[in-house]
C-alpha cells in the first residue's frame, strides 16, 4: 500500500529528497505523499525511505491506498 504522512509532521524536509520516484513534496503545513506515485520503494530499496528517516515516525502505511 501506499504510505502517507500523518499530523506528527514536524515539516523537517528529510523526507523529500530520500524518494526514489518524487512522491513526496512540501504541502500546507506539512509534507505530502502522492499515493499514485508511492511504489514504497520496491525495487529501489529493502524499505520505505520516508520512513526511514523520519524521525517523529510520520510515515505510515495508508491502507485507503492499497497497491495496484
Amino acid at each position: 500500500m501506499a504510505y502517507k504522512i500523518n499530523d506528527e509532521c514536524t515539516a523537517c524536509g528529510l523526507c523529500e529528497p530520500e524518494c526514489p520516484v518524487q512522491a513526496i513534496a512540501a504541502g500546507d503545513p506539512i509534507y505530502v505523499i502522492d499515493f499514485d506515485k508511492c511504489v514504497e520503494c520496491e525495487g529501489h530499496f529493502d524499505e520505505p525511505q520516508c520512513a526511514a528517516v523520519c524521525p517523529v515516525d510520520a510515515c505510515v502505511p495508508d491502507p485507503d491506498h492499497p497497491k495496484k
